[in-house]
């Protein structure tokens, strides 16, 4: 029998309303009819323009929800030069768990006297330290997360404006932005949250053989292949993450658009497996965002039995409303479909959390 441990993996599917907005920024657009005019991240799919919101972008929000709501202590962040890094403290800080790190370090190890071959000592009879072999420790992000993409095409507004309150001439600019609903796809693997590799491999090695160490007092379970702390705090982590979906906040120009990036519509179940089930759940309908209803109940009757949790589907009122009765229909079991629950998407969010952090028992 196989010792690989079969992933659990959460699959989430998000909807954001973004009705005049300017959530991520390209920057000045050199050539441009007016001096200072400032262009959206667009995408291109067969001749058209897709608005989106970077995958960076998304989890910058995430991060900082996760610290205002949920009082995550952050992994203090250094930088040399060009370069910056978190402290790859992952079973201290619980950001450098979730979104991952890389960091290279040294290891520092007993100075020893050339001639005696004896550990030197300083006046204080405390062991002299010298710097070893670099170690790059490195660890793929649990949570993975896709961009925000508009499911319609556009053709963003130019809005002209003028700075005009000074002496002299008036300022020009000119700015895009966009009315679109944006559609994204994240994962959470249950797996490796709060399990970090102690291997030799090129981009597996989490952990040093000091951290091992450090882990352990920390009251992390170690042996020499990882460090695993406890159920408990792997849960807690798993449901924080989860459970600030609803706080969601930042993007560009909120100053002039103020866009309320919490998700309207969600979809959220655990998996056994990597795979990711929704990517095609959204759709464009003249011109309108739609959920493909037929897409979702096939892709869940082909993997009903590789579900770990029931499926949870939320939705906001006001959003999707020409859906709402269809959406609603959903709700229930057969033989076909898997246990679908269908609501308001705090309460759908909230109700995930539970059978998630059981089904990590």
């Amino acid at each position: 029998m196989s010792s690989i441990q079969p992933h659990l993996t959460v699959n989430g599917f998000m909807l954001i309303d973004a009705p005049h907005s300017a959530l991520n920024m390209l920057g000045q657009v050199e050539g441009a009819a007016t001096e200072n005019q400032v262009a959206i991240k667009n995408i291109q799919r067969a001749g058209k323009d897709y608005p989106y919101v970077s995958a960076q972008a998304l989890r910058y929000w995430w991060r900082n929800a996760l610290e205002s709501e949920r009082g995550w202590e952050m992994s203090p962040i250094e930088r040399e030069k060009k370069i910056a890094f978190t402290q790859a403290k992952p079973w201290q800080y619980p950001d450098d768990d979730v979104f991952g790190y890389m960091r290279a370090q040294a290891e520092w190890i007993a100075d020893v006297d050339k001639k005696t071959g004896e550990p030197k000592h300083d006046d204080n009879g405390e062991p002299i330290l010298k710097k070893g072999k670099n170690t790059t420790l490195t660890r793929n992000s649990p949570l993975k997360c896709s961009p925000l993409v508009s499911v319609t095409a556009q053709r963003p507004t130019r809005d002209f404006g003028t700075m005009s309150r000074q002496d002299g001439d008036p300022v020009p600019y000119e700015r895009q932005f966009y009315s679109s609903v944006l559609k994204g796809i994240f994962s959470l693997d249950l797996t490796t949250l709060g399990r970090f590799q102690r291997s030799n491999r090129t981009g597996f090695q989490n952990i040093s053989d000091e951290g091992l160490t450090l882990a352990e007092e920390a009251g992390a379970s170690v042996n020499e292949e990882r460090a695993t702390i406890s159920l408990d705090e792997r849960s807690k982590r798993a449901e924080d993450t989860i459970s600030v979906l609803p706080y969601l906040s930042g993007g560009a120009n909120q100053t002039l658009h103020l866009t309320d990036v919490t998700p309207k519509f969600v979809i959220l179940t655990v998996l056994r497996g990597g795979n990711h089930l929704f990517m095609n759940v959204a759709r464009e309908d003249r011109g309108n965002a739609r959920v493909n209803l037929d897409a979702l109940k096939e892709i869940l009757k082909a993997y009903k039995d590789r579900l770990q949790t029931d499926v949870f589907i939320g939705r906001r009122s006001g959003f999707l409303d020409e859906q709402g009765e269809e959406i609603e229909s959903l709700s229930g079991a057969s033989e076909e479909y898997p246990m679908i629950h269908v609501g308001e998407v705090n309460a759908m969010i909230s109700a995930f959390t539970e059978q998630m952090t059981a089904s990590m028992e």
